[in-house]
C-alpha cells in the first residue's frame, strides 16, 4: 500500500553506504497539526534506498514537498531477544502544490451576509 505525506523539508542526512552493495539516505519532513487551539509539530524520518538516494538532492531545507512512501516492518532477533523496526521507504518526492485561492472554500456561516445578498426577491 502506498501512502503520501506533505510537509516542509526539515533535514537531509548524509548518504550511508551500509554494505558494499547497499546504500541509504535519510531525510526528515516537518508537519504541523492544529488541534484544540494548540499546534503540534511532528518530525517524520524517511529513508531512500539504492538508486532513489539522489532524488532528495533536487530540494532544499524549507521546501514544501509531497513524499510518496511505503511502510515496511522487520523483526530482528539477537541474543534471544526480538526487536521490531518500522521504516518509511520513500520512492517519490515532488514539490507540494500550494493551495490555490480559487480552490479555497471558506466555511459556511448561515448568519453572514454577502455584499450581493438582496432583501427583496424579484418575483
Amino acid at each position: 500500500m502506498t501512502y503520501t505525506l506533505t510537509g516542509k523539508l526539515h533535514a537531509i542526512l548524509e548518504l550511508q553506504n551500509v554494505t558494499g552493495t547497499f546504500q541509504k539516505r535519510e531525510f526528515v519532513v516537518e508537519t504541523v497539526e492544529n488541534s484544540s487551539g494548540r499546534e503540534f509539530i511532528e518530525l517524520i524520518k524517511f529513508q531512500l534506498l539504492q538508486d532513489k538516494c539522489g532524488i532528495i538532492e533536487n530540494y532544499n531545507i524549507g521546501d514544501n514537498i509531497k513524499v510518496s512512501f511505503n511502510i515496511r516492518g522487520r523483526k530482528w532477533d539477537k541474543d534471544g531477544k526480538s526487536s521490531y523496526f518500522t521504516n518509511l521507504d520513500a520512492w517519490r518526492i515532488e514539490p507540494a502544490e500550494a493551495e490555490k485561492e480559487e480552490d479555497f472554500i471558506p466555511p459556511f456561516d448561515e448568519n453572514s451576509k454577502f455584499e450581493d445578498d438582496i432583501d427583496d426577491v424579484p418575483f
